[in-house]
């Protein structure tokens, strides 16, 4: 499958439009990794166990939507945009929003 954020897929033609999908992830971040990142807040620095978090959600959401693009008979999916939001109380959801336009190409 490919999956990218231009319009098209250089080189090859469109050939069919399938719709468009969406891949959504909602995952929840643990106390621990709260408070490790907590620490960091407080001292500065880059917050390691965030970003393994957002970096798994959003290759969950791509793997999700690329699943339902398949679904569809897709080979590709075109004009992917990612959007991420935190939810829940205390903020400590994080939600990952993957979506695109699902195509053949040849």
């Amino acid at each position: 499958m490919i999956s990218l954020t231009t319009p098209n897929v250089e080189g090859h033609q469109i050939i069919e439009y399938k719709g468009i999908v969406f891949g959504e992830v909602i995952q929840g971040v643990d106390v621990i990794k709260d408070f490790a990142a907590g620490l960091t807040n407080f001292f500065g620095g880059r917050s390691g166990s965030y970003e393994g978090e957002l970096l798994q959600a959003r290759s969950n959401a791509i793997a999700e939507m690329e699943q339902r693009a398949a679904g569809l008979g897709a080979n590709a999916v075109v004009g992917v945009d990612i959007d991420y939001e935190v939810l829940g109380t205390g903020g400590n959801m994080l939600m990952v929003t993957a979506s695109g336009t699902a195509v053949v190409v040849q």
